[in-house]
């Protein structure tokens, strides 16, 4: 078994941080390399599709909730917390389970979609 390194993970920042005063954080994380690297991996793929959707977003000719970039982004929004929360200590973990992220529907299929 690989061993858990302790983190400090900030989403609004994108930052994964091994120590818990270099930076204002939101949540702690005890993870293995490989899922440290599966979350940067998401933050990444989300700060690309976040600045596409800006670019779009000049052009208001696509309702927001109709736009492939805008599901796109709130697709890797929902993965990133949930990857936390699988990760994640008791009180990350139990503050996760408070946001209510739901499973996709007919209406929201985007949300658990393979980008």
């Amino acid at each position: 078994m690989e061993q858990k390194n302790t983190y400090y993970v900030s989403v609004a920042r994108r930052e994964i941080l091994r120590s818990g005063t270099e930076s204002p954080y939101e949540f702690v994380v005890n993870a293995t390399d490989d899922e440290i690297t599966k979350l940067r991996m998401l933050f990444d793929r989300n700060e690309e599709s976040e600045m596409e959707g800006f670019l779009t977003g000049q052009m208001p000719s696509v309702p927001y909730h109709l736009d492939r970039t805008n599901q796109e982004s709130d697709n890797l929004l929902i993965k990133i917390y949930r990857l936390i929360g699988e990760i994640g200590d008791e009180e990350t973990r139990n503050h996760i389970v408070t946001m209510g992220l739901k499973p996709p529907t007919d209406e929201h299929p985007f949300i658990d979609k393979e980008n």
